[in-house]
C-alpha cells in the first residue's frame, strides 16, 4: 500500500496543475516580484514551496499517527480494512476530479474552511513578503489552506497507519505540485495558454483512479492477487509484479 499511496500521490501532484493555479497562483505570482535590491525571484519562489511542502509532510506525519494510534486499539483487525478501503475509495473519487467529471473534492475543502479561519490571521504578520523568511513563513502557512487534493492524499496518509509514511506520501504530492507553481511563477503567460488542455489532465487523472481501482480489489477481493488466485492465474506473471 505504501508504494501505491507513493505513486499516486506524487501523479496526483504533477496533475494538479490547474487546481494549484486556482488555489496559489496568486501568491505565487505575487512572490515572483522581489523587492528592490533583494534576492531573485526564485529564491522567493523555492522558500514559499519549502514552507508549504513542509506544512504537507507534517500533516501526513499527523494523519499517519492518527491512524497509527487507531491501530493500537483492541479493533485492529476491523481498522486495518476499512482505512485501506478508504484510501483507495479516495484515490479512485480524486482520479476522478482530476479528469473533471466530479466536483466530490469541494466538499472536504469546505469542511477544512473552519481550520483556515484560525489560520488565515496568522499571514498578517508575513505579508508584504519582503524577505525570505516571509516568503518560508507565508508558504508554512498557506499549506494548511482548504484544498481537495490535499485532503483526498491526507486520507490516504490517515489509512497507511504510520507517521513517517503519512509524511512522506504528503512530501511525494508537494513535491509532485512544484513543477506547476515554479512554471506558474516563471512562466505565467504562457502558461496560461495551456490550462485548456484538457488530455494530460484526463490521462494522469485515470492513472490515479487505476491505483484506487488496484486498491479496492486487493481490499475486497486479495485472494484475487495471491499466486493461485484469478487474477494472476488469466494474466501470467501479474503476480511477480504486484506488491
Amino acid at each position: 500500500m505504501f508504494e501505491l499511496a507513493l505513486s499516486a500521490a506524487l501523479v496526483a501532484g504533477l496533475a494538479g496543475g490547474v487546481h494549484c493555479a486556482g488555489m496559489c497562483g496568486g501568491i505565487v505570482r505575487v512572490l515572483c516580484v522581489a523587492p528592490a535590491g533583494a534576492a531573485p525571484r526564485w529564491s522567493y519562489l523555492f522558500a514559499y514551496n519549502a514552507g508549504r511542502i513542509a506544512s504537507y509532510a507534517c500533516a501526513g506525519a499527523l494523519a499517519g499517527a492518527l491512524g497509527e494510534a487507531g491501530l493500537l486499539t483492541r479493533a485492529v483487525p476491523q481498522i486495518q480494512p476499512l482505512l485501506f478501503l478508504l484510501a483507495s475509495i479516495m484515490l479512485v473519487v480524486l482520479g476522478l476530479y482530476l479528469t473533471g467529471a466530479t466536483r466530490a473534492m469541494a466538499w472536504l475543502e469546505a469542511a477544512g474552511a473552519w481550520l483556515w479561519r484560525r489560520i488565515q490571521p496568522w499571514s498578517r504578520a508575513v505579508l508584504p513578503v519582503t524577505s525570505l523568511k516571509r516568503a518560508l513563513g507565508l508558504g508554512v502557512l498557506w499549506g494548511w489552506l482548504p484544498c481537495g487534493m490535499v485532503y483526498a492524499v491526507l486520507l490516504t496518509a490517515l489509512a497507511l497507519a504510520s507517521a513517517g509514511q503519512g509524511a512522506a506520501v504528503m512530501l511525494a504530492f508537494g513535491l509532485g505540485t512544484l513543477p506547476n507553481l515554479i512554471g506558474i511563477g516563471v512562466l505565467w503567460r504562457q502558461l496560461e495558454r495551456l490550462r485548456g488542455a484538457s488530455a494530460p489532465r484526463v490521462l494522469a487523472g485515470c492513472a490515479v483512479a487505476a491505483f484506487g481501482v488496484y486498491g479496492l480489489l486487493k481490499a475486497l477481493q486479495p485472494g484475487a492477487f495471491g499466486s493461485d488466485g484469478l487474477l494472476c492465474t488469466v494474466i501470467p506473471g501479474l503476480g511477480a509484479l504486484l506488491p
